[in-house]
């Protein structure tokens, strides 16, 4: 079972170190090599992916693939990031997010790290003894992160399948009241449920932390990949960074990056934020925990920031990932799983296996199963976030759910639910 990789003892470990526990997309992937699966192997269909695919769309801009380095950039990277990307990111959230308003940020509200875990990790570092909201289910690498850093304390709000993983402002508030929380890290849209808090939801979330003084850690991965129709005609792009009043007072930090959102993956290009008192305890934090990024794709990443070629490629994505969506949601209802509520944003679905034949109808037997046939997809229990395994000894929730990527190409996703129909067959004889 996937938990077993929570303990922290091992024979092959000397007693000075620790296991440190595998997220759900390392594990599903880490158990698919030991079958045969490698890169660039088309024979496996992998639903487990927590990238999207990072070739050409129709109506996208060229795709980079080549850069050219200056001699200069073989230097290291300020911590914090080089100067003209944190002004890019700054200019591309005000035309994006705040024409008008009187508030703007800069380059000293941005912050450069080596990917979105990296970025996280200096967040953690630097809160300080506090009480940290999180929802469940969330994303997977939030459990280990809430865990390391002993300086705050963890608290989980949890989401109910029968409302469709709703919160709702007046909630908000008396969590924040009543456990006395000084943040709340969250992802939106959430991965793995598709739940998007946005639009009027989001402007009372920031007033509210405004208000109660309750930091907003919003982690924006997926913020352009929007199926709920009101956000999709308002630009299909959506960032709690809208809704921020003074862009260096209000207790708001977003974190985004090339990875999603622009499909490069592989750069490692990611960005936070916030008031310009954070960005500075960020950097700090980064000067001994990461030591900062890729000086060259830094340089590289600044022509990806113009607008126009932004909206561009979100309206690519917008094309081509509902087609996948709709196929997804379509197949996976057609096989007889139960889908809380569709995605209102990622390239995720997040379905229950508990009607299909019992000998798969749970995430983790699901998954094996579906090995053999060589599609990868990730139990639910891998996003039911239980830092420190505080609550041991009970059974997670979301057994019997999985998260399905379509992240990878139609075809593939084609060839996936043929083999999971087959798989499900062969069961129910």
């Amino acid at each position: 079972m996937a938990r077993a990789l929570s303990d922290t003892s091992s024979p092959d470990l000397p007693s000075a170190f620790r296991v440190v526990p595998k997220t759900g997309v390392i594990y599903v992937t880490s158990e698919a090599t030991r079958l045969g699966f490698g890169g660039g192997d088309e024979s496996w269909c992998n639903l487990g992916q927590g990238m999207p695919e990072a070739g050409a769309l129709p109506g996208a801009p060229t795709r980079r693939t080549k850069i050219d380095i200056d001699l200069a950039d073989q230097e290291y990277a300020p911590v914090a990031g080089i100067w003209e990307l944190r002004e890019a990111v700054a200019s591309l959230y005000n035309q994006l997010y705040r024409r008008g308003m009187a508030s703007q940020y800069s380059a000293e509200n941005v912050c450069i790290s080596g990917g979105g875990r990296a970025a996280l990790t200096r967040c953690a570092a630097a809160l300080g003894q506090v009480n940290l909201g999180h929802f469940l289910p969330d994303y997977t690498a939030y459990e280990e992160l809430l865990h390391v850093f002993g300086r705050f304390s963890s608290t989980p709000i949890l989401l109910e399948a029968e409302r469709g993983y709703s919160f709702s402002n007046d909630e908000l508030r008396r969590e924040i009241n009543g456990r006395g929380l000084a943040a709340i890290l969250f992802s939106n849209p959430c991965n793995p449920t598709g739940k998007v808090i946005g639009g009027q939801e989001m402007a009372d979330w920031v007033a509210s932390a405004r208000e109660l003084d309750c930091t907003l850690i919003a982690d924006e991965f997926y913020s352009h990949y929007l199926w709920r129709p009101d956000l999709v005609a308002a630009g299909g792009m959506t960032s709690a960074a809208a809704f921020v009043e003074d862009v260096n007072k209000d207790p708001v930090v977003v974190i985004d990056g090339l990875t999603k959102n622009w499909r490069y993956p592989g750069w490692r290009v990611c960005w936070t934020i916030g008031p310009r008192s954070i960005i500075e305890a960020l950097g700090s934090a980064g000067s001994f925990l990461d030591g900062g990024g890729s000086r060259p794709l830094q340089q590289a990443a600044i022509s990806l920031l113009d607008l126009a070629a932004t909206k561009q490629e979100t309206a690519a994505i917008a094309a081509e990932f509902g087609k996948k969506r709709d196929l997804m949601l379509f197949g996976l209802r057609e096989l007889g799983f139960v889908i809380d509520s569709p995605p209102e944003g990622t390239f995720y679905v997040w379905a229950s296996a508990k009607h299909l034949p019992k000998s798969i109808s749970d995430g983790m037997s699901f998954f094996r199963e579906a090995l053999k046939r060589k599609v990868i997809t990730v139990p639910g229990e891998f996003f039911d976030v239980n830092p420190g395994k505080r609550r041991s000894g009970r059974p997670s929730r979301f057994t019997q759910h999985l998260r399905f990527s379509f992240g990878p190409s139609m075809s593939t996703i084609e060839v996936a639910l043929a083999r999971i129909k087959e798989m499900i067959a062969s069961e129910s004889a």
